[in-house]
């Protein structure tokens, strides 16, 4: 294995290693600020890692976008989660990913809308989410994204 291989081996581990450690805290009820503070970083690292990894795909950015939205709406931070879910819906349509990615865009953009207490803007948003769950063919994808619509404060 030569010198390339490897940088492009320990980005992506870096990049998934991350990114899974962001889910812990995701997966947490309560998170303290320090967590939260941890939390942002590692979502932050695991997407630059994607970035240079050099075969990644508009699917690996979409899914890092959509998790830093994510990450930003359990802090609280609205404008910064929507900020990346518009990337994420931008990223999605311009790439033609599945509905299922570009169905997530929205849903992040409506639970940033729901954070910023913008609930008209969150509707619309989880409208266009749902039209994307009707062009879904995956069945397990589909529920995935219709239970992550149901948690949104509307």
């Amino acid at each position: 294995m030569d010198n390339q291989e490897t940088q492009l081996f320990s980005h992506k581990q870096l990049a998934a290693s991350c990114f899974n450690k962001v889910w812990d805290f995701l997966d947490k009820e309560i998170l303290s600020a320090e967590e939260k503070e941890e939390m942002i970083h590692l979502c932050h690292s695991s997407f630059w890692h994607w970035t240079q990894v050099e075969n990644h795909t508009e699917q690996n950015i979409s899914i890092g976008y959509w998790q830093l939205s994510r990450i930003y709406t359990v802090v609280g931070q609205g404008e910064n989660a929507l900020g990346y879910a518009k990337r994420c819906i931008t990223i999605g349509k311009e790439a033609s990913l599945d509905p299922f990615y570009i169905g997530y865009g929205y849903e992040a953009a409506a639970r940033s809308y729901s954070v910023l207490k913008q609930f008209d803007m969150c509707q619309e948003m989880m409208q266009q989410a749902y039209d994307c769950v009707e062009k879904i063919t995956d069945i397990e994808n589909r529920k995935l994204l219709l239970n992550d619509l149901n948690t949104i404060s509307t």
